[in-house]
């Protein structure tokens, strides 16, 4: 059962880190600016983002296995339309739809781990959050490797082989799950907070996309006003429905308030950093698409090692430690990738870099991860996809804002170097942030 859904967990890790290895070739192939490539990669996180909440109410009430089987077959089938794209608004519709299906993953997965554990799933989790880095490994080389024999299409439709047996393996061998009581699905909330999102997104990329003349300004303002505007009415939504998409006693009080602005933080570094080294390495280093995807997997090794220590040191040294020193060598890392290569190989200098990143990232992630689940530790569906949902929001803006400004800069290497310093600032930010949470040592 735990290879199982550890499997599902790595087929949607392979196919964030592979795709965003494809960027450069896929603007290059479909005719399109890299704002809008940028599109490949955000609009997914939305589709993640309004599926994690909902996954996890729907997990409590139809089961967890049930949930994790329709994901997979939708990520399966939509990987194969993704492959058969014939321009990049209809892969960035059919991103929407695939983000939505790997966002049902982690709750149903979660759920389901932490019911076959018991009191030993805080150990548990953390061990099935190590899947990430894995996934990180291989999702850059499997990138690079068909970039270079095949092209950008081929990396959605190695997804298709791998889900059928996917979805065979878990009908066998995953346990359904007590379910809860039946709720109704908040619709009008789910489309509210798509706006939010997605209205916001297109902002940003309007706001910067060169030659528009008045028309792009304009479109930004009118854009921004609806994403601010759906953003009322969904606050004002979610006090008012009674069983809303996003709890409003997990958005506010010293706790989950501090805890949902960690995770959007850790998510505008995470995240922005794991999409944009591949085409950072290329056009300010000229580094070739199979070296420039292979640096993530520095990253990834660092996230594995350092995601071993804090596992072993989770219930002796608790929360705070590891996430305050996991932010700052997560910080250091990115000084590191902004400042130019001092007389080494541009490819050392990035390796290294972007290994330090991913020693900072593996301290912080399972940490975090269990310090919200103890907030609430009989509703683990819902926080799992809270969590989520912050951390995606903040990938979203770090990397829509900094492809906007790139593809609008006249130097484009210099200039999403000074973006890593500036995300280095924002990841500082939550060190006092995450000083104020609970601590927890020992067994839950």
């Amino acid at each position: 059962m735990f290879a199982v859904v550890c499997l599902g967990l790595l087929m949607m890790s392979i196919d964030q880190t592979s795709v965003a290895t494809a960027l450069s070739t896929l603007q290059a192939d479909l005719g399109t600016t890299f704002a809008w490539a940028g599109w490949t990669l955000t609009v997914y996180l939305v589709g993640s983002i309004v599926a994690m909440p909902l996954a996890g109410g729907l997990s409590d009430q139809f089961g967890r296995k049930r949930v994790f089987l329709v994901a997979i077959a939708l990520f399966t089938a939509t990987s194969l339309l993704c492959g058969l794209a014939s321009g990049i608004e209809q892969l960035i519709v059919l991103r929407l739809v695939q983000g939505f299906a790997g966002g049902a993953f982690l709750p149903a997965c979660t759920g389901i781990v932490a019911d076959h554990f018991g009191r030993d799933r805080d150990r548990a989790i953390a061990a099935f959050t190590s899947i990430f880095p894995i996934g990180a490994i291989i999702g850059p080389v499997v990138g690079g490797v068909v970039l270079t024999v095949a092209g950008w299409r081929e990396i959605f439709l190695i997804n298709v082989p791998i889900g059928v047996l996917l979805f065979v393996a878990a009908a066998i061998t995953v346990r359904e799950s007590p379910r809860g009581r039946g709720q109704r699905a908040d619709l009008v909330g789910i489309a509210l907070l798509a706006a939010v999102l997605l209205g916001g997104m297109y902002a940003v990329t309007r706001a910067g996309s060169p030659g528009d003349g008045p028309a792009g300004p304009l479109t930004a303002g009118a854009a921004a006003l609806l994403a601010a505007g759906a953003g009322v009415l969904f606050l004002r939504h979610i006090r008012r429905h009674p069983t809303p998409i996003v709890p409003e006693d997990l958005l506010r009080g010293p706790s989950f308030g501090v805890m949902n602005v960690v995770n959007v933080l850790f998510g505008v570094a995470a995240l922005g950093l794991a999409a944009l080294v591949p085409h950072y390495a290329e056009i300010r280093y000229g580094v070739g698409p199979l070296a420039a995807g292979g640096l993530l997997v520095f990253r990834a090794i660092g996230m594995i090692v350092a995601s071993s220590v804090a596992v072993a040191l989770l219930r002796r040294a608790g929360f705070r430690p590891l996430l305050t020193v996991g932010f700052v060598v997560l910080a250091a890392g990115l000084v590191l990738l902004a400042v130019p290569a001092p007389g080494v190989r541009p490819e050392v200098w990035l390796a290294v870099a972007v290994g330090v990143t991913g020693l900072g990232m593996g301290l912080a992630a399972p940490a975090s991860g269990n310090a919200a689940l103890h907030l609430a530790p009989d509703r683990v569906s819902a926080v799992t996809g809270l969590r989520g949902m912050f951390r995606q929001s903040g990938g979203i803006a770090g990397i829509s804002v900094t492809t906007a400004v790139v593809t609008a800069s006249a130097d484009p290497g210099p200039t999403q170097a000074v973006s890593f310093a500036v995300l280095a600032a924002v990841v500082l930010v939550a060190v006092p942030l995450a000083r104020r949470l609970p601590e927890q040592r020992g067994r839950w």
